[in-house]
């Protein structure tokens, strides 16, 4: 008789990481749990750029993350340009080295793609590569702002929607905002040019899917396939995880998604401290996961935003707990904290110290005062 062939073992279960084991390990990649001791350069590098819809997001994100960090380190970066604002990660606009500006537009194309498709029945009848070479004549010949691509460009299609025609301009090309824009302390109206112009170069080699996987676990792993899509905005990453899957950790969270993780990574005991950090609107931290418990209680789930306007995010041993607010008229500085549950006087304490550390960080105000509003229902 022949016997059966017996089934292979299939190795051990992955191991659980708890909400709480994720919070430590995403704090820890993104360089919230202690100030880390890096420039602003190594920093944009390290967390694959800022989200910066609006102007001060970035610097209020390094002041939360850096040791010894001043507002002009970064503007000092955009003005010599080896720092630029343009839209890449789920086709929003984001601070990036020039390196990786440079080098990450293959990979996010396909959400700037995307973002196309939704302007598409205003673009009827027009030739998006003519529409791209059209543009990229305007704006390296003086940058310009979006209406004025819209103007100059709707004399060629009467028939198109001018905003169309200036959005797939911006999601064709790589459109950096040119300064001032983007200074600390400086205005600036939104004008754009190549980002090729702009840095005086092409770009070098791209960043494959495999080396941006890997890019985007060092910043917020551990996590999952769906986790990295939503930071990006783009589908069919599988494939990239499974190349790499001999040479990375996998887990499993609690309600058993599958998540990978480096191996040299660091993924501190959840019991780790985490002090109080005020992050920006918009901060990648709460918007680079599917599954985004790991930093937001179930609870306070859309708590960050009212409608359309984003608010600024209070972490509470790692996780959100509340908003705040800052106030600036000449030399002083007034911080409210709104928190969403009460606070022990310990908690309290340590939020106003590192309330002031942040306000220390961002500098020019001479009075300070962190100020607690009455707990939001």
């Amino acid at each position: 008789m022949t016997p059966r062939p017996q089934p292979k073992s299939a190795g051990p279960a992955p191991q659980v990481l708890s909400v709480r084991a994720l919070n430590r390990a995403t704090l820890a990649r993104q360089l919230l749990l202690e100030p880390a001791r890096m420039s602003a350069e190594d920093a944009l590098v390290h967390l694959v750029g800022l989200q910066a819809q609006n102007v001060k997001p970035p610097y209020f994100a390094l002041a939360a993350r850096l040791a010894d960090f001043a507002p002009e380190e970064l503007s000092e970066l955009m003005d010599r340009r080896a720092a630029v604002r343009i839209v890449t990660m789920r086709s929003t606009i984001h601070t990036h080295t020039a390196d990786d500006c440079l080098r990450l537009m293959p990979f996010v194309q396909p959400a700037r793609d995307r973002e196309i498709t939704h302007f598409r029945k205003g673009l009827a009848g027009v030739d998006l590569a003519v529409l791209a070479r059209l543009a990229r004549e305007l704006v390296e010949a003086e940058p310009r702002t979006m209406a004025e691509l819209r103007a100059a460009l709707a004399p060629e299609w009467p028939e198109a929607d001018p905003q169309a025609l200036a959005v797939a301009a911006r999601c064709t090309l790589p459109l950096v905002q040119v300064t001032p824009r983007g200074l600390w302390g400086r205005g600036g109206q939104v004008a754009l040019t190549t980002a090729e112009s702009w840095l005086g170069r092409e770009a070098g080699t791209a960043l494959d899917a495999p080396a941006t996987v890997r890019r985007y676990l060092a910043a917020f792993g551990p996590a999952s396939v769906k986790d990295m899509q939503t930071w990006a905005g783009r589908t069919r990453l599988k494939d990239a995880f499974d190349a790499l899957r001999p040479d990375l950790l996998t887990f499993r969270d609690e309600n058993g998604t599958e998540l990978f993780d480096l191996p040299e990574a660091p993924r501190p005991d959840p019991g780790t401290p985490a002090p109080p950090r005020f992050l920006p609107e918009y901060d990648n931290l709460l918007l680079s996961h599917a599954d985004r418990t790991r930093v937001v209680p179930p609870a306070h789930r859309g708590r960050t935003w009212t409608g359309n306007q984003p608010h600024r995010s209070l972490l509470l041993d790692g996780f959100l707990a509340g908003l705040w607010h800052l106030e600036e008229t000449g030399g002083s500085a007034l911080l409210t904290v709104e928190l969403f549950a009460e606070a022990t006087r310990r908690e309290r304490r340590d939020i106003e110290a590192e309330g002031l550390r942040t306000l220390d960080r961002l500098g020019g105000a001479r009075d300070r005062e962190i100020r607690f509003a009455p707990v939001a229902p």
